[in-house]
C-alpha cells in the first residue's frame, strides 16, 4: 500500500513539531496518539445530513454503521459536514448550492489529513456535488445515498412526491380540491424517512452515481428506513478502507464508458431533465468533454424499462424490490447497449458485477423493470433541439403521454410538429400574477414560455418551466400545454416541456426577443425550434435588446453569477476545471 497520506500530519518522524500540534487537538474528545499514528487509513464522512435538508437527514444515523464498516476493516472514520443543499426549501433556488457545496468539500478533501471519503448523498444537488469534488480531489471516494422514501399513498393510490404537488395544484386551480386537501395529498407522498420516492432527480442521480460506478451495487434504490440501507452503509465503510489499500481512485472509474453508461441508464429508467446538467459537470470535473449532442446520439433511442412515476406508474420501494439498478444494467448489458468493462469501486467491472448479484438465480419484477425487447416505451432518451429561439434546448422523451402527442404531435400533415401563438412570462412571479387573466389570450393551442429563469437570471436556474394551464382550461380537461424556458423543471414532473434553453435570456438568446402572439414551431423530426418571426424583425428585436438587470442578494450570487457558465456545459465554476488531482499533493504547513 502506498503510504498515506494522513501519516504526513498524524506521524511525521522528519517535524515532531509539527506531528504534535496536529494530533494534540484530535485527542480532546477521546482519540489517542497510538490510533492517529497507528497507519490506519483515515477515512472522511462527508455529512449532508441536518434538520435542513430531511431528504438527507437519514445519514445522521447511518454514518455510524458507516464507522462500524472502516473500523472492522482497519481504518479511523471522521465525520464533517458539508452545505447543505435540500431542494425543497432553499430559496431562490437549490441549484445555487450545488456549486458552493463543491467548493466547500474541495477544500476539506484538499487541506485535512483524510486517506479516503464516503460521500453521502440523497437529496438532488448533493449528489453530483459530492462527485464533483471527488473527481476534483481525487482521492479514493465512495458514495452512499439516502434512498428514497417509501411509497406514499393517497385514497388508495400511490402517491408520488412532487407529481402529487403538480396534480394537486391542477385539482386546486380547478377547484376541485380545498388548500386543506391539497396540504394533505403533499404530505401523504412523504411517508418516511428518505428522499423523493419518484424517478425525480434525487433517485435519478443516486441511479446514475450507480451506473458511473460510485457506489456499490444495489445501493441506489434501497429506501432509507429498510435495514437493507444499514447494512449498505457499513458495507461502504469496509469498502472505503480497501478503496485506500488498493490506491482506486475516482480518476480510474470515472472514465469515458462510465459516463456513456450513466447515459443509456439515465434513458432506461426514465430520468431528470436535471441528469444532463449534472453528469456533463461531473464528467468535465473529471477531465471529460461531453457535449449535449452526446445525450441524443447515446441515448435517445434507449427504451424505457422502468415503470415508476413520473413516467410510469410505480415508486421508488418497488423499483428496489423489483431490482433496482442492477436490474437495469443487466437488461441493457444483455441488449449490448451498455460497456461491461467499465471499472467500479467494487474493484470489478460492471459486467463481474452484474454476474456475482444475479449468481443467486434472484428473480426481477416485470410490472416494473420491463425486458429490454419489450419495453414500457421504445424511446426514452432525451431529444436535443436547436433554432433561433437557442442554441441547444431538452426535451425528455419518455415522459410524451398518448393525450398529449394526440392534442399537439399527431395533426394531419404534422407528424410530431409543435406549433401555435406564445404567451411570454418573464418568471415565475409574472407567471402566477397573470396566468388566470381571463384577458389573456390562452388556448389549447398555446405555447407558455418562461424566460429570466436560467444560471443567471434567477440565479442559479429555477424549476419553473412546468407551468400549469389556467383554471378555466383545466375544467374543459386540458391539463397541459407545451411550455418553453430557459430554466428547469424538477425531474418529478411529468411535463414533457423544452427547457435549459441556452443561451439564457438574460445573455439575449432567443427568448428574450419572444413576444407574447408569436408563433413557434418545433419540429422533433428535425430538432429544430424556431419562432416564425421574419429575418428582419427578429434582427430588429436583437439590436434593441438591453440586458436586464441582474441585483445580487448575497456575496455568493455575485461570484456564481460572475463564474458559472451555462446549463449545456454543466453550470460548471468555469475556473476550477483545470484543477485535478489536488488532494494527491499534501498542502503546506499552516504553522
Amino acid at each position: 500500500m502506498k503510504k498515506l497520506r494522513s501519516r504526513e500530519w498524524f506521524d511525521n518522524a522528519a517535524e515532531p513539531d509539527m506531528t504534535a500540534l496536529y494530533l494534540e487537538r484530535q485527542l480532546n474528545f477521546g482519540l489517542t496518539p497510538a490510533e492517529l499514528r497507528s497507519g490506519l487509513p483515515v477515512i472522511g464522512i462527508a455529512q449532508t445530513g441536518s434538520d435542513i435538508a430531511p431528504c438527507n437527514r437519514i445519514h445522521l444515523q447511518l454514518a455510524q454503521r458507516v464507522k462500524d464498516g472502516v473500523r472492522a476493516a482497519g481504518g479511523l472514520p471522521l465525520e464533517f459536514p458539508v452545505h447543505p443543499i435540500q431542494e425543497t426549501l432553499r430559496r431562490p433556488t437549490a441549484a445555487l448550492d450545488r456549486n458552493l457545496s463543491y467548493l466547500g468539500l474541495v477544500e476539506i478533501l484538499h487541506g485535512y489529513p483524510l486517506d479516503g471519503v464516503v460521500l453521502t448523498t440523497g437529496c438532488d444537488k448533493t449528489t453530483p456535488a459530492a462527485l464533483m469534488a471527488a473527481a476534483t480531489a481525487d482521492l479514493p471516494a465512495i458514495v452512499l445515498s439516502s434512498g428514497p422514501m417509501l411509497d406514499g399513498w393517497h385514497n388508495g393510490k400511490r402517491a408520488g412526491s412532487g407529481m402529487v404537488i403538480w396534480r394537486g395544484r391542477q385539482l386546486r386551480a380547478a377547484g376541485k380540491i380545498s388548500d386543506e386537501e391539497f396540504i394533505d395529498m403533499a404530505a401523504s407522498s412523504a411517508p418516511s424517512a428518505g428522499h423523493c420516492n419518484t424517478m425525480g432527480t434525487a433517485l435519478t442521480m443516486n441511479s446514475l452515481a450507480e451506473a458511473l460506478g460510485m457506489s456499490l451495487p444495489g445501493c441506489a434504490a434501497i429506501p432509507a428506513p429498510l435495514r437493507e440501507r444499514a447494512q449498505m452503509a457499513f458495507a461502504t465503510g469496509r469498502r472505503a478502507v480497501e478503496l485506500v489499500r488498493e490506491n482506486l481512485r475516482p480518476s480510474k472509474i470515472l472514465s469515458r464508458a462510465a459516463v456513456e453508461n450513466a447515459i443509456v441508464v439515465a434513458s432506461a429508467i426514465g430520468g431528470s431533465t436535471n441528469a444532463p446538467i449534472h453528469i456533463t459537470a461531473i464528467a468535465r470535473h473529471a477531465g471529460l468533454e461531453l457535449p449535449l449532442g452526446d445525450w441524443q446520439r447515446i441515448g435517445l433511442n434507449i427504451p424505457l424499462l422502468v415503470n415508476c412515476q413520473p413516467a410510469g406508474e410505480f415508486l421508488g420501494e418497488s423499483y428496489h424490490r423489483a431490482g433496482g439498478v442492477p436490474a437495469v444494467c443487466a437488461e441493457l448489458l444483455r441488449a449490448g447497449k451498455l460497456r461491461g468493462d467499465a471499472l467500479t469501486v467494487s474493484g470489478k467491472t460492471v459486467a463481474q458485477n452484474l454476474q456475482a448479484h444475479f449468481a443467486d438465480g434472484r428473480a426481477v419484477d416485470r410490472r416494473v423493470i420491463f425486458p429490454y425487447r419489450k419495453p414500457l416505451k421504445k424511446r426514452a432518451g432525451f431529444l436535443v433541439l436547436r433554432g433561433n429561439l437557442f442554441d441547444s434546448a431538452l426535451m425528455k422523451t419518455s415522459v410524451i403521454s398518448d393525450a398529449f402527442a394526440r392534442r399537439h404531435l399527431n395533426r394531419p400533415r404534422r407528424k410530431n410538429i409543435l406549433e401555435g401563438p406564445v404567451v411570454v412570462f418573464d418568471g415565475a412571479e409574472d407567471y402566477r400574477a397573470r396566468i388566470e387573466d381571463p384577458k389573456l389570450p390562452v388556448g389549447a393551442d398555446t405555447i407558455l414560455v418562461i424566460r429570466g429563469a436560467g444560471v443567471l437570471g434567477w440565479p442559479g436556474a429555477a424549476e419553473v418551466v412546468n407551468m400549469a394551464p389556467p383554471a378555466r382550461l383545466l375544467k374543459r380537461g386540458i391539463d397541459s400545454l407545451p411550455c418553453i424556458g430557459d430554466g428547469r423543471q424538477s425531474g418529478t414532473s411529468d411535463s414533457p416541456s423544452i427547457l435549459n434553453a441556452c443561451p439564457e435570456s438574460a445573455l439575449g438568446g432567443g427568448l428574450a426577443l419572444l413576444q407574447t402572439g408569436d408563433r413557434v414551431r418545433i419540429d422533433l423530426n428535425k430538432g429544430e425550434a424556431n419562432a416564425l418571426v421574419s429575418d428582419a424583425e427578429w434582427t430588429r428585436r436583437k439590436a434593441a435588446w438591453r440586458p436586464p438587470a441582474l441585483r445580487d442578494q448575497t456575496p455568493w450570487q455575485e461570484l456564481f453569477r460572475r463564474e458559472t457558465g451555462q446549463l449545456a456545459t454543466g453550470a460548471c465554476l468555469e475556473f476550477a476545471l483545470s484543477k485535478r488531482g489536488v488532494a494527491r499533493k499534501t498542502p503546506r504547513h499552516n504553522h
